[in-house]
């Protein structure tokens, strides 16, 4: 075998930029460094590929003195951090099963002019497009308890999210990331919205981005390639805004697996300017009563010479290092795991819908006791319906499993085992009351 007929890695340069892939996928960058750091030939020991960033000071230094911060040394202390931007991705494209996923979050703001978030749950699959790619699949938006403005958005007290995250898992998906909307209209008339996002202001403000790595450290990658068992993370943050042409666009981003370290060491803060993070000051702990060790910070830039100098990121810095761009789409054909949307959505009392058991009455009457036919089966492919059924406590843990899988296979089959059993029958009588 030649170099003309040697097939390209998928970690290549010149394949990726002739492709316009901006990051390599994170399996392109495992290969590229399991490469580098394991031969064969070599003959030398197995050496982990994937070292995650550690920004803090190391609590069990072997030098024998005490604990930071009555003591410190070059062992345990973390070295400078020089900011570039991440080669790669955890995940490369998030496809929405249906536009009417989307469509559902939107019409919140159409209604009330307020911003709204959810969470995506879906699954990851493999993404073709990209060499040894990822993407998320979306196939249900949740719409946590929060409080809805006009210029943002602020997170209740979400007492069920355990049992969301149960039914979720039931219908064969996990938490993939989360959505919120950032809208003004234009006041034209057409159905314009004002472009608050591009190349001369911001794609994902400082405060947005803490947010997305704190969900990021709360949800790791588990991978055997790593000392810690674990590198970067999978969840996703997507963003609903006006583009350049005055058009509602969505747009994806993960923070960088620095981002999420400087976050979790408690290193950098968000700004009131949207495009800057501000890197957190040890002299201002101090006069606080605190003590923390914040290292020192740089970012690499083109001046206006055009050379590449390195730049002290105190006291603030772009927001563009901290960022990893994903791109996202539909399928050409949509085939959505959930094929009805009528059951109201949860927590939307503000715009005056419930989640009712008259609201499941009039779902279901469509049904009635034809589960095992395709119109029953349809009005429960609803995965806020299914929420709600399991908040209810009627069916039990065996009838919610056949429930959700009727959801998520539109089996006849299981639909009419599903009306035989005693929990369906119960919730029919408390329907009919």
């Amino acid at each position: 075998m030649c170099d003309y007929c040697m097939p390209l890695e998928p970690y290549n340069a010149e394949y990726l930029a002739e492709k316009k892939i901006k990051h390599m996928s994170y399996h392109a960058y495992l290969r590229k460094l399991n490469a580098g750091k394991n031969k064969a030939e070599s003959g030398s020991s197995y050496m982990v590929p994937l070292t995650e960033p550690y920004y803090r000071v190391r609590p069990d230094c072997p030098s024998g003195h005490k604990p930071f911060p009555q003591g410190i040394c070059t062992k345990c202390q973390p070295s400078a951090i020089t900011l570039q931007p991440q080669p790669y991705r955890m995940v490369d494209h998030v496809e929405f099963a249906s536009s009417n996923i989307v469509d559902t979050l939107l019409a919140f703001w159409r209604d009330s002019s307020a911003q709204r978030i959810g969470f995506l749950y879906g699954r990851y699959e493999e993404y073709a497009e990209v060499p040894l790619g990822t993407k998320a699949v979306v196939e249900a938006i949740y719409e946590p308890p929060q409080v809805n403005e006009v210029d943002g958005v602020t997170l209740s007290a979400w007492d069920n999210e355990q049992d969301v995250d149960a039914m979720a898992q039931l219908c064969g998906m996990q938490r993939v990331g989360v959505i919120f909307t950032d809208l003004v209209d234009s006041g034209e008339g057409n159905g314009t919205v004002v472009c608050k996002r591009h190349i001369d202001s911001y794609f994902l403000a400082s405060l947005e981005i803490v947010f997305a790595a704190r969900y990021q450290s709360k949800y790791p990658r588990p991978t055997k390639w790593s000392d810690t068992g674990r590198f970067g993370s999978n969840f996703i943050t997507c963003v609903v805004s006006g583009d350049t042409e005055g058009q509602i666009s969505i747009s994806a981003y993960q923070a960088s697996n620095s981002a999420v370290e400087m976050v979790r060491a408690d290193i950098i803060e968000p700004s009131a300017e949207p495009s800057a993070m501000l890197v957190q000051d040890e002299d201002e702990d101090n006069a606080l009563g605190r003590t923390r060790y914040i290292p020192e910070v740089f970012y690499r830039r083109i001046n206006e010479y055009g050379a590449n100098v390195q730049e002290n990121a105190k006291p603030s810095f772009p927001v563009e290092y901290l960022l990893v761009t994903l791109t996202h789409g539909f399928p050409k054909t949509a085939r959505p795991q959930f094929t009805s949307s009528t059951f109201p959505v949860e927590n939307r009392e503000a715009i005056g819908q419930s989640q009712e058991i008259g609201a499941l009455k009039k779902t279901l009457s469509t049904a009635g006791t034809s589960l095992n036919k395709p119109e029953g089966v349809n009005a429960v492919s609803d995965f806020h319906l299914l929420c709600f059924i399991h908040g209810l406590g009627v069916l039990s843990k065996d009838e919610e499993v056949l429930l959700a899988q009727l959801a998520r296979t539109h089996d006849l089959n299981d639909g009419f085992t599903l009306l035989q059993t005693p929990g369906w029958a119960t919730l029919e009588t408390i329907l009919k009351m």
